[in-house]
């Protein structure tokens, strides 16, 4: 392949420029490229149609610029340098039949001057200028060495770190609430973890010389707790003790489980770091709380339990109305009954009756009875349950479509900006009357230009908080997305009066229907078989 290109000639009647054809897919000659050529070397007596012309034809075609003797213009080049000074682009016009061709030696002068440094292709320009020239080309004469980008730390553990094990179903449909898989007993000496250490990457060079740093790489260190032993070269961690291993907020821990029979006068309140294990009962109006998982053989009646990680209880949760479980993961219970339960991840149980449960991600209802009766049962994406609602008409909400602690947050701060529009929409008037009395000339008072001060301090710091709080609202907004998919599943019967919410739409069942589910469907909620 070759470009076309030009060159000015002896001609019989004087002098001309020859246009030669580009050859095998090349590009042919740019008029204005050929246009500026001539103008800039004098010979302006040509007519710009014919060049024109004599370029489409795709054939070698000569001008005739004048006459008498062939102008000597010697072989000559244009310079670009690329915006991130990585590339030098030459491109090259022949000298006249009676012109001089330029030398290496002279080229590369000219990028010594123009403080080209690095990358010089000098072979490929040793070739170029000792052969015949290659002409209207562009050749890269330069090129910078680009950055090589390294590569983050990394902390590979070698234990499980999903706590998102669910119940197995057994084979009499009860579920099992003792083999999750989501407890990690380690062996004093086993590996926790180890870190992969980052790699810097390489520096490049600009066809200037100039350093091109590489990206910085994010370095990682071990964060852990007592009964771990690090490695002299600071990459390893190990088990001093035989136990249980945690990853809690980034940090690795082993503990033994502290193991209770009872919370209750013998006890008193327990609140510890790691995992808390009760053999039989909380009693009522006592608290646990821990950083791990609580969990309890027996029954929690009307106490406060509290765990970072997951909640589970063998015997189920009767909470009096007054009962409340909050996990950082999930809540496992035989039943919920008269309870408030929050779970940052999924709640598993056979049946609640007239609770308040909140999820982050999905609650199911299985096993023999798998009810929900009563109360408001909400979770992010899907509730699974045999039976919703009741024969009595026991009012029952079940909601589905939005994380239940963003959507809190969502109608907390809708409140919060309608109560800052208030108070700035009460702040005004005191700035405008103000403003028009100054103009008056009117004379205040030292208490009237403090609380005008006052005033004005308070407006702009509304304004300041109605600014981060739409903006906080326009994220929220983002978050609910009304389309995605969210769906309560029904393997049983749902009851009249049951209320379905899902997303920012509602409905009420007013007849008793058999193995269906409800999922968002043409802005409206809609019943379709399972």
């Amino acid at each position: 392949m070759r470009n076309g290109y030009f060159k000015v000639i002896k001609t019989p009647g004087g002098f001309g420029v020859a246009i030669y054809a580009p050859k095998d897919g090349g590009e042919p000659v740019r008029a204005q490229e050929l246009v500026n050529y001539l103008d800039m070397n004098g010979l302006t007596n040509y007519e710009p149609g014919k060049i024109t012309d004599a370029i489409k034809t795709l054939k070698d075609e000569v001008i005739e610029l004048g006459s008498g003797e062939c102008p000597p213009i010697r072989e000559n080049y244009n310079f670009t340098v690329s915006e991130d000074n990585m590339k030098a682009i030459a491109r090259f016009t022949p000298p006249s039949d009676t012109g001089e061709r330029m030398t290496v030696e002279e080229f590369l002068k000219d990028l010594a001057f123009r403080m080209i440094k690095y990358g010089i292709q000098t072979e490929l320009l040793q070739k170029l200028f000792a052969s015949g020239g290659i002409y209207s080309t562009d050749i890269v004469v330069a090129k910078g060495k680009p950055a090589r980008h390294g590569r983050d730390a990394e902390i590979e553990y070698f234990f499980n770190t999903d706590v998102h094990a669910k119940p197995a179903m057994n084979e009499d449909g009860t579920v099992d609430y003792f083999h999750l898989g989501i407890v990690n007993n380690i062996k004093k000496g086993e590996m926790l973890a180890r870190i992969i250490p980052e790699d810097p990457g390489e520096p490049g060079m600009t066809i200037q010389g100039a350093p091109i740093k590489p990206r910085d790489v994010k370095k990682l260190r071990h964060n852990f707790g007592k009964n771990i032993t690090l490695s002299e070269d600071r990459l390893v961690i190990k088990s001093d003790v035989d136990g249980m291993v945690q990853l809690i907020d980034g940090a690795v821990f082993v503990s033994n489980i502290y193991t209770v029979e009872n919370v209750d006068n013998s006890t008193g309140n327990i609140d510890f770091t790691g995992n808390v294990q009760v053999n039989g009962n909380i009693a009522a109006n006592f608290e646990v709380k821990a950083t791990g998982d609580v969990i309890v053989y027996g029954v929690v009646e009307g106490a406060h339990v509290v765990a970072g990680g997951n909640i589970i209880i063998a015997r189920g949760m009767n909470g009096m109305g007054k009962g409340v479980l909050e996990a950082g993961n999930n809540v496992i219970a035989k039943f919920i009954e008269n309870s408030k339960v929050t779970a940052g991840g999924y709640v598993s149980t056979e049946s609640i009756l007239h609770s308040d449960v909140s999820a982050g991600t999905e609650v199911t209802v299985t096993g023999k009875h798998g009810f929900i009766t009563g109360g408001h049962v909400q979770a992010d994406s899907k509730v699974e349950a045999k039976t919703l609602g009741a024969t009595m008409g026991s009012q029952t909400i079940i909601e589905v479509g939005a994380n239940p602690e963003l959507k809190n947050e969502f109608n907390r701060t809708q409140k919060e900006i309608g109560e800052i529009v208030k108070a700035i929409k009460d702040a005004q008037p005191v700035i405008q009357n103000f403003m028009e009395k100054k103009a008056k000339g009117v004379r205040m008072t030292a208490d009237q230009l403090n609380y005008v001060k006052q005033t004005a301090a308070t407006l702009e710091l509304k304004k300041k908080e109605l600014t981060e709080k739409n903006a906080r609202m326009q994220e929220l907004n983002k978050i609910f997305d009304p389309e995605r998919k969210s769906e309560v599943i029904v393997t049983g019967e749902v009851y009249p009066g049951t209320t379905i919410i899902i997303g920012d739409l509602s409905t009420t069942v007013k007849d008793s229907y058999k193995y269906c589910r409800f999922i968002r469907q043409a802005g409206d909620v809609k019943m379709a078989p399972l």
